[in-house]
């Protein structure tokens, strides 16, 4: 096993009425800034249970942050908090509205000229103001780590940034919360939590059983309960454990001597950026056809998956692990995910344009560093 640092400064508070716990989490003082998306807090009943437990205390709002949070949008939210010089951020929704969030909190404290440098220029971020969260929807996994992924419409371009700085102080998960959830929302999701274990677990063998073990866990709770979750959306058990999953999937924690991969995300957020689809909806395309096309490189690891968590029982590791991808693709497809970009619509018209921007150059894609140009257009046109 490699030497490694794990710390993780999130508080996470989980479960039933958890939101009420907030005055006590909240700094004493000071102005917050609440942010949120498109409105469904407020059919859901969760606006009026924080705007409760915020009672008494200065409130400034900034409604509006989309899925794939928008570089405009935010800079709106910007100058609305540079006038009104809130001392703490708190997000009320999905993963979409955090990251957003994050990238306000930076962008708030950065001292360049223009905050996109965050994301193209990857810009350190040593500072932000500080934030937390009510999380309403299970994917991202942005509610204990200092991820965040952010859209710029008019450059078709979907970057992401990682600081500390930007770890929520707190983050309050309570599955009832995400009980009226739309079917295609908790279907992303579930895709979103599998592909981000994959991706620190399908590549190379690191010799860590504990982490691997607790990755395949995770990915069984996942498909267990996602069985479920669709028919009884409004089980606690199921919610709770699709919630808790997709923290665990990206808190750091099964990443620790793991060989990293993010080709997956990485094409995707391009799909994102030139087709529009959700991110979910983007690694359920790409995700099976990175795993073929690595198949030798991948292999020891893709039986291992497809023989623990799929119970596939051929003695061939190559053939078994070509197996527990077809497993998974018929996992996401029963969840109503589709899994091919030509059922979306989307043809081959930019696959040039992706490929280069992640492989053009010396730029690689992969824990090996072996997708460049060729392979990414390859995997692209699997994907069709």
């Amino acid at each position: 096993m490699r030497n490694f640092v794990f710390h993780n400064p999130v508080k996470l508070v989980f479960g039933k009425g958890t939101i009420a716990q907030l005055p006590g989490l909240l700094p004493a003082g000071g102005r917050i800034m609440m942010t949120w998306g498109g409105g469904s807090i407020k059919a859901n009943g969760v606006y009026d249970q924080v705007r409760a437990a915020l009672q008494g205390r200065d409130i400034v709002e900034f409604p509006g942050i989309e899925p794939n949070p928008r570089y405009a949008t935010l800079m709106k939210a910007v100058a609305v908090a540079r006038a009104e010089k809130p001392a703490f951020l708190l997000s009320v929704g999905g993963g979409s509205v955090l990251d957003g969030t994050k990238f306000i909190a930076a962008a708030l404290m950065f001292a360049g000229p223009d905050p996109w440098d965050i994301l193209e220029k990857g810009t350190a971020v040593t500072t932000a103001v500080p934030l937390g969260c009510v999380l309403t929807l299970p994917a991202t996994g942005s509610e204990m780590n200092g991820n965040a992924v952010i859209s710029r419409a008019e450059t078709r371009q979907k970057l992401g940034f990682s600081s500390e700085a930007v770890m929520p102080r707190f983050s309050i998960l309570d599955p009832e919360t995400t009980y009226t959830l739309r079917p295609r929302q908790t279907a992303n999701g579930i895709v979103d939590t599998m592909a981000h274990v994959f991706e620190q677990y399908l590549t190379r063998d690191m010799h860590n059983p504990l982490n691997e073990g607790i990755a395949e866990a995770v990915l069984r709770v996942t498909i267990e309960n996602g069985r479920s979750v669709l028919a009884r959306p409004r089980d606690y058990e199921v919610r709770a454990n699709l919630m808790w999953s997709a923290t665990l999937a990206l808190n750091g924690l099964i990443g620790v001597n793991a060989s990293h991969d993010w080709a997956s995300h990485n094409i995707g957020h391009e799909l994102t950026a030139f087709h529009g689809l959700d991110h979910g909806q983007s690694l359920a395309v790409v995700f099976p056809n990175v795993l073929r096309f690595k198949r030798d490189a991948k292999r020891t690891m893709l039986a291992r998956y497809a023989r623990r968590v799929w119970g596939v029982t051929d003695p061939d590791d190559g053939d078994a692990g070509l197996a527990g991808v077809d497993r998974t693709v018929e996992f996401w497809r029963s969840l109503g995910v589709k899994t091919r970009l030509s059922e979306y619509g989307a043809g081959d018209e930019h696959f040039a344009e992706i490929a280069d921007r992640l492989g053009g150059g010396d730029r690689r894609q992969g824990e090996n560093g072996d997708l460049g140009f060729a392979e990414i257009q390859e995997i692209l046109r699997m994907s069709r």
